[in-house]
C-alpha cells in the first residue's frame, strides 16, 4: 500500500527537497499551498517545476482550522511534515503578531486537526536553532535549555512544546527537529548566504561592484538542504516518537563564507564587501552550533556535502541563471 505524506509549507526549499525525496521512495505527495501561489506559478511554485506533475497540491491556509480539517480528511496522511512557517528571523514589532499569528496558530491546527482525523498520522514539526537564541553553552544538543531572542524563535518553541504536548497526552507520533542553518540553490535571497554568493556572481559578471553586509564576524553552522530533509524522513521511520538536533557541529564566520564564495571566482572578497551597521544583528555571546550525535547514533544519520562544495554549486547556479536571463533578454 503507497504511503500518503502530507507537506505544509512544500514551495519552499525544505518543502520541495523532501517532496522529491519521498517521491523517490515511492510516496504520494500531496502539499499545502497559498492559493496566491497556485495564481503565479512560475514565481511561486518554481522550486515544484520538475516535480508538478507528480504532486497533488492543495489550496489552503494553515491559519485556517477548517481549511486544514477537510485536506486532511480527504488525504488521510500517514505522515505530515509541518513546515510552512513565517521563516525570516525579524526583530521587528510590526511583524511579531502576524509571526505568532502564523507560526503558533497554524502549529497547533495542523496538529488538533490530525488528532481529530488521522490520529495514527506520524508528525514531523520543524524546529529551529533560533530556540536556543542565547544559548548557556555550545555546541547544543536535546537537552539544551531554549532562550529565544526573536519573535520567530518564541513561535519555534511553541511548536515545539506543542507537539511534545500532543505526542504525551494524545499518544501521537509527533516528532521535533531542530535544523541549524541549511542552504542550497532554492534558498531564498533575503537570506546571507544567497546575499553572498549573487553579490559575487554579480560582481564577477560586472553587474555591479559591491556588496553590503552586516557582521561580518557572525558565526553560523551552515549545513545543505538536501542532507538536511533525509534526517526529518528518518525521524517518522523510527519506533517511537523522539526530538533531535540536526547541524554539522562546524562554525563559519560570514567573512568565510564569503572568501569561499569569492575565492570559487577568482575574486578578493576584501576588495567588494562592505560593512552596513544598519545590518547587524545582535551577537551571540555563545556561538549557535549543534551537536547532532544523538540524530547519528539512532537515525544513522550525517551531513554529507561540505560547506565548499555547496557554495561551489550555488555559484554555478547563480552564474547559469543570470546568464540565461540575459541571453533571452
Amino acid at each position: 500500500m503507497t504511503e500518503k505524506a502530507l507537506i505544509t509549507g512544500i514551495s519552499g526549499q525544505d518543502g520541495s527537497y523532501l517532496a522529491e525525496l519521498l517521491l523517490s521512495k515511492g510516496y504520494e505527495v500531496h502539499g499545502i499551498v497559498m492559493r496566491s501561489e497556485l495564481e503565479n506559478p512560475t514565481q511561486s511554485l518554481w522550486r515544484l517545476a520538475g516535480i508538478i506533475n507528480q504532486i497533488t497540491l492543495h489550496p489552503a491556509s494553515i491559519e485556517s482550522y477548517p481549511s486544514m480539517l477537510n485536506i486532511v480528511k480527504q488525504v488521510r496522511p500517514d505522515e505530515c511534515y509541518h513546515l510552512a512557517a513565517t521563516s525570516y528571523v525579524s526583530y521587528s514589532i510590526e511583524d511579531e503578531f502576524s509571526i505568532f499569528n502564523s507560526n503558533v496558530n497554524g502549529t497547533h491546527y495542523i496538529l488538533s486537526v490530525l488528532k481529530e482525523a488521522a490520529p495514527k498520522c506520524k508528525f514531523y514539526f520543524a524546529g529551529s536553532s533560533e530556540m536556543f537564541g542565547k544559548a548557556e553553552h555550545s555546541p547544543q544538543n536535546e537537552k539544551t535549555a531554549f532562550h529565544p531572542r526573536s519573535a520567530y524563535g518564541i513561535t519555534k518553541v511553541t511548536g515545539y512544546h506543542l507537539t511534545c504536548n500532543y505526542r504525551d497526552n494524545y499518544n501521537m507520533f509527533a516528532c521535533n527537529g531542530i535544523l541549524y542553518n541549511h542552504e542550497s540553490i532554492r534558498r531564498g535571497t533575503e537570506f546571507v548566504t544567497s546575499k553572498i554568493i549573487l553579490g559575487a556572481v554579480k560582481i564577477k559578471l560586472g553587474l555591479t561592484n559591491e556588496l553590503f553586509l552586516g557582521n561580518l564576524e557572525a558565526k553560523r553552522d551552515w549545513g545543505y538542504a538536501p542532507d538536511y530533509v533525509k534526517a526529518m524522513w528518518l525521524m517518522l521511520q523510527q519506533d517511537k516518537p523522539d526530538d533531535f538536533v540536526v547541524a554539522t557541529g562546524q562554525l563559519t564566520s560570514v567573512d568565510e563564507f564569503c572568501n569561499l564564495a569569492f575565492s570559487y571566482l577568482g575574486l578578493n572578497y576584501l576588495d567588494y564587501v562592505k560593512q552596513d551597521p544598519t545590518l547587524y544583528r545582535q551577537a551571540e555571546d555563545v556561538p549557535l552550533v549543534g551537536d547532532a550525535s544523538k540524530a547519528h547514533e539512532v537515525l544513522n544519520w550525517k551531513s554529507e556535502k561540505s560547506l565548499s562544495d555547496m557554495i561551489k554549486e550555488m555559484v554555478d547556479y547563480h552564474i547559469g541563471k543570470l546568464k540565461k536571463s540575459d541571453i533571452s533578454c
